[in-house]
């Protein structure tokens, strides 16, 4: 049985660990969003923010995770997998920031295929800053519209999932599987 892997995605700040972690509270199988523990990681090492003083180390990493993920994903035996962030998530925030990067990167998102993208809108009543989120509300929204065009540069179609309650929107992703 192929695992479908399938990718909650979209801007800062729009619930998307919120609603990874109530799928997982229903019993979904999920994975996690990577990207605060490389973070973190970095912090250990005495640099505060990776992705704002080497932004191409921090993608490298979180790009090996993120492929990591989609080569254990595969290895579940479920009908289908969550995924907090997916990729091409790497490439629009490269793209975001007008950072450089290699063509190994469109090559690894081109080759690694999802089979459906879960995309959460901005929503300013939910946003909150926190220690390993640095980008205002005005940012969080050009981030979103790079994620949205860069899912469909890969040929996605990604699905909004209308803003409402945690309840209501993994009902609502459960529901367009």
């Amino acid at each position: 049985m192929k695992t479908k892997k399938i990718v909650i995605t979209g801007g800062p700040g729009t619930g998307k660990s919120s609603i990874v972690k109530e799928l997982e509270r229903k019993g979904e199988t999920c994975l996690h969003e990577i990207s605060r523990q490389i973070t973190l990681d970095a912090r250990k090492d005495g640099i505060e923010q990776l992705f704002l003083s080497r932004p191409l180390l921090f993608s490298q990493k979180l790009l090996e995770g993120r492929l990591k993920q989609f080569h254990e994903a595969t290895a579940f035996e479920a009908d289908h997998i969550f995924i907090d962030r997916g990729l091409p998530d790497v490439i629009a925030y490269m793209d975001f920031f007008n950072t450089p990067y290699p063509q190994t990167f469109v090559n690894t998102c081109g080759k690694h295929r999802y089979d459906e993208i879960f995309f959460l809108p901005p929503w300013e009543e939910i946003y909150q800053s926190d220690n390993e989120r640095y980008e205002n509300f005005e940012e969080a929204l050009k981030i979103s519209s790079y994620l949205y065009k860069t899912y469909k540069d890969y040929g996605y179609k990604p699905i909004e999932v209308p803003k409402d309650s945690v309840e209501k929107r993994c009902r609502f992703i459960l529901e367009n599987l």
